[in-house]
């Protein structure tokens, strides 16, 4: 249903390097690129993510309750994304570990959450089947 999700960035070629790390460990990379938008993610693939100057040249905010959840293959590859994201730059809003309590067939939500440099919210989440 989501074709892909644009956020806004202040500096794009500062901020630009943060989604290139997260999108090579969920195996994609840059799709389209111009002077004031980056994607990620592949032409025939699932949702993408994109870094935007705003177009009507104000400055970006990040939007209160808003997050992109970028689903992962398994918990390791949570913990991945969650450490790549703390060594480019992004800051902490959840360390990786399992939420909540399992549901009646014992599958677990497992999810690290964290920002990027601009303050946009993300996490990384798989189901851990019980």
């Amino acid at each position: 249903m989501i074709g892909y999700v644009t956020l806004g960035t202040n500096d794009l070629q500062k901020n630009a390097p943060f989604y290139d790390a997260i999108a090579k460990e969920m195996g994609v990379g840059r799709m389209m690129e111009f002077d004031t938008f980056i994607a990620w993610g592949t032409w025939d693939g699932g949702a993408g993510v994109a870094l935007s100057k705003p177009f009507d040249g104000n400055a970006a905010t990040v939007g209160n309750g808003t997050m992109v959840a970028l689903q992962a293959a398994d918990p390791d590859q949570v913990k991945r994304l969650y450490d790549i994201a703390m060594a480019n730059g992004g800051s902490d809003e959840g360390a990786p570990g399992p939420r909540g309590e399992p549901d009646e067939n014992g599958n677990t939500f497992y999810a690290g959450y964290f920002r990027d440099p601009d303050g946009n919210k993300l996490n990384a989440f798989c189901m851990v089947q019980g």
